[in-house]
Order: C-alpha cells, then structure tokens, then sequence
C-alpha cells in the first residue's frame, strides 16, 4: 500500500480517525512528489442502498493546503466559539456579508454568475 501511495505522490504521513456519533472522520496529513504536506479530511457516513439492500459508505473528502491552515483553522476556531459563548468575533462585520443568489425574473445566468464572482472577490480582501 505504501509503495502504491507513494507511485500517485501522495505518500501518508500521519492518520488519525475520529468517531463521532454515526460519522467517522479522518484526518490524514500526505506529502506531493515535492514534499510538500496537505491534510485531507474525509467525512465518512454508513448508509443503507434499500435497492442493492446492502450498507455502503458515503465519503466527502476536503484537500486543505499549508498555506490556507491559519485562515481555515481561525474560521474554524471563530464558529466553534460562536457556537459556545453566542458571541461574533470581532472582526466578523469586517468580511463580506452571505448573500443568496437567486434568479429573479430578467436576471440571465450571465449576471448572477457575475455577481458571485464578485462577492468571491471580496472576500479576498
């Protein structure tokens, strides 16, 4: 299996799962064929195929790169504080409000999409 992983570039380093209630999470820290190390978060759920009357499980799987670990793990942090005291973190009025993009009459695809490519852009700022 090592050998395997290491043919694609993505040789594990470190894995670490995490049962919590029906999903599991794992957490496993890879390197590139450049060395350079990426942590993948898989989310796994067991289900059941009532037509193949069988369980399975369904997997959703995030990359997260060594330069995006500060800003994720602060909005990681910042929910999980919300989530306990209620309390907005202080710079939370600082980003851009969430908007629902939805296509009211006379609106094409064209410019909804040019309205979320712009709220993307300002939460670059």
């Amino acid at each position: 299996m090592m050998e395997e992983n290491e043919m694609k570039g993505k040789e594990e380093l470190f894995s670490k799962a995490v049962k919590a209630g029906k999903r599991t999470y794992f957490f496993d820290v890879k390197s590139t064929k450049n060395d350079e190390k990426y942590i993948t978060i898989t989310e796994s759920k067991r289900r059941f195929d009532e037509g193949l009357n069988r369980f399975f499980y369904e997997k959703h799987k995030i990359f997260l790169y060594k330069e995006d670990f500060e800003k994720v793990s602060k909005g990681l942090t910042d929910a999980i504080k919300y989530i306990e005291t209620g309390e907005y973190p202080a710079d939370y009025y600082d980003q851009p409000e969430p908007r629902r993009f939805e296509n009211p009459e006379g609106q094409n695809k064209g410019e909804i999409d040019n309205a979320i490519d712009k709220w993307f852009d300002e939460l670059e700022k």
